[in-house]
């Protein structure tokens, strides 16, 4: 089974939206023996207060992105973050982007838990890479600042 960093980051995402979390490594990735987060970080962010969703789109207030890439939405199945599979990704400029929408497929209900993260639209072809290139990383890859990766889980309002 393909594990991938995102996947055993976002596993401990389950108590609380927009909570930071913390896991140490072990493998041999380029993370390997590194405290992950999730959060903000100081050229790259994603503003979930004031998020605001209509049907399948969410809006968020401000997203900010160092280079061109994806805002992309990974679902929870089974209460737990699944990383290996994204319901809704957006393309997003290099700087600071407002209102920015992102439709899901399906519909989420009121209370449906996500992760919103970044990804570097590493090839700048415009198209979300979602290609794992080996067994621990995709093509257009979660974007970090250090050891916190830019991402926020959160629940459908």
């Amino acid at each position: 089974m393909r594990t991938i960093i995102l996947l055993s980051t976002l596993l401990l995402a389950t108590s609380a939206c927009g909570s930071v979390v913390e896991q140490k490594y072990t493998d041999n990735s380029d993370y390997a023996r590194a405290e992950i987060t999730m959060g903000n970080g100081g050229k790259n962010w994603i503003i979930i207060e004031g998020m605001t969703r209509e049907n399948a789109t969410f809006t968020f207030p401000e997203v900010r992105i160092a280079g061109n890439g994806w805002l992309v939405m990974h679902p929870f199945t089974d209460g737990k973050p699944n990383g290996n599979i994204y319901v809704g990704h957006t393309y997003i400029k290099d700087g600071v982007n407002t209102d920015v929408e992102i439709s899901v497929e399906p519909a989420p209900s009121s209370g449906n838990m996500f992760i919103v993260m970044l990804h570097r639209d590493v090839d700048e072809d415009r198209e979300f890479d979602f290609v794992f290139v080996d067994e621990t990383h995709v093509e257009d890859r979660a974007v970090f600042e250090g050891s916190t990766m830019i991402a926020h889980a959160i629940a459908a309002p």
